[in-house]
């Protein structure tokens, strides 16, 4: 049986002869095939072992800590995976010696520039947290739960705030014009559309934090946190972000095999700034091809993983792990959302109008898409920002507004 290995290095894999192995047996298997010592290893199966910092934060996960304890007796079988922190360094063969200079291959500029692109894990995120308002991370889950059943991807632009200590919270999702597959996010996006965006944010305070995408059903018996496609949008929307703390989060529904149950499984992370410098100096291989594991991202040159050249990344090198909480923000999130199944319409401001007759008027259109449709009838540079900024504050909407606003939702 194959036992999947998840450590700083990235993801490794393990043979075992005998399924009923125990775990002393397992580290056995690490020390040969991967070179960590047994006594420097720490197992779990936790993938919280990973954020833990020093071996007094590791001899807190206890769950492989009984050498004499069967894997079976933790639900570990093919394909399982199991991650591994350890102290020190690994010996690893190094590569095949080639001679260069007048005796060998020369080097060219290009190969010794390539010897100093070392790719390495990024410890630490530069967002310290990351919270989601629940209306707005319902909204989003919701539809492609129950609409699209997750059978094909969705994605959406985050907005919202970033405090000095780097905390991110989410307020709002656009969702831009796109066609989805089972593998592929193509986003058709809309410059007219997405300056109207900015417009509202900027009103609310607000700005473009981040990138929402769900990965499909199908995708959820594959070995890899993110593919390369993945990996290539999230790093060239993150490098057009120009923000550091920009999130890229993943929606997906884990089925439990066991007995059928499905959840829906939130996951954030940022791309490492190694991942987003390799993007834009131009070093990713982005003509897809059909026989590229999608868990390796190939590079155009050679680059430098612990102590080897390679042309190929494992996509988990690139991946730094941000934690998740959640909120409730400012908006509401019940009015249509632009650019689903059906277009929205005046007639879904009046019934909005309808069912929001008890509360005030600015809390009637305290909702992000709301204010989209309504920007689509107003000045992008002095209403828009208007408007939204007295949703931002609270405050009384100007009579001129309301008598606008209302009769178009009468006129309907």
């Amino acid at each position: 049986m194959m036992i999947r290995i998840r450590s700083r290095d990235g993801l490794e894999r393990v043979t075992i002869d005998n399924p009923h192995a125990t775990i002393s047996q397992l580290k056995s298997q690490i020390e040969s095939q991967l070179r960590v010592p047994v006594q420097s290893q720490t197992l779990s199966a936790n993938q919280n072992l990973l954020l833990a910092k020093t071996p007094d934060d590791w001899s807190r996960f206890t769950d492989m800590a009984n050498p004499h304890s069967p894997i079976s007796s933790l639900n570990l079988t093919h394909g399982s995976m199991v991650y591994l922190a350890y102290e020190g360094e690994r010996t690893i063969a190094g590569p095949a010696f080639q001679p260069a200079g007048s005796f060998g291959r020369k080097m060219t500029m290009d190969d010794l520039i390539a010897k100093q692109m070392r790719v390495t894990r990024q410890e630490n995120p530069h967002c310290e947290l990351v919270s989601f308002d629940r209306d707005a991370a319902n909204a989003f889950q919701h539809y492609v739960n129950e609409t699209l059943a997750f059978a094909v991807k969705r994605g959406g632009f985050m907005y919202g705030t970033v405090s000095p200590e780097g905390k991110v919270e989410v307020d709002f999702i656009y969702e831009p014009p796109q066609q989805g597959t089972e593998e592929n996010l193509l986003l058709l996006r809309d410059p007219d559309e997405e300056k109207l965006v900015d417009a509202i944010a900027f009103g609310l305070g607000m700005r473009k934090v981040g990138f929402i995408f769900t990965q499909t059903i199908s995708q959820d018996k594959k070995d890899y946190t993110m593919s390369t496609a993945e990996v290539l949008q999230a790093a060239e929307l993150h490098s057009e972000g120009d923000l550091k703390e920009w999130v890229t989060a993943i929606v997906k529904l884990e089925v439990n095999e066991d007995d059928g149950s499905a959840d829906v499984h939130f996951e954030a992370f940022q791309m490492s700034d190694m991942c987003v410098r390799l993007f834009k100096e131009g070093w990713f291989e982005t003509d897809a091809k059909d026989e590229i594991d999608p868990k390796l991202s190939k590079m155009k040159k050679d680059v430098v993983v612990g102590v080897k050249d390679t042309r190929e990344v494992d996509n988990d090198f690139f991946l730094v792990v941000v934690k998740i909480a959640d909120h409730q923000g400012p908006l509401s999130s019940s009015f249509p959302i632009e650019n689903r199944n059906i277009p929205v319409s005046m007639k879904a401001l009046k019934d909005h109008f309808n069912r929001t007759k008890s509360l005030s008027f600015v809390k009637r259109i305290s909702d992000f898409h709301l204010l989209l449709l309504l920007a689509k009838f107003l000045d992008i540079n002095a209403d828009v920002p208007a408007l939204a900024g007295c949703v931002h504050t609270q405050s009384a909407v100007p009579e001129g507004y309301q008598l606008l606003i209302e009769s178009m939702a009468s006129a309907s």
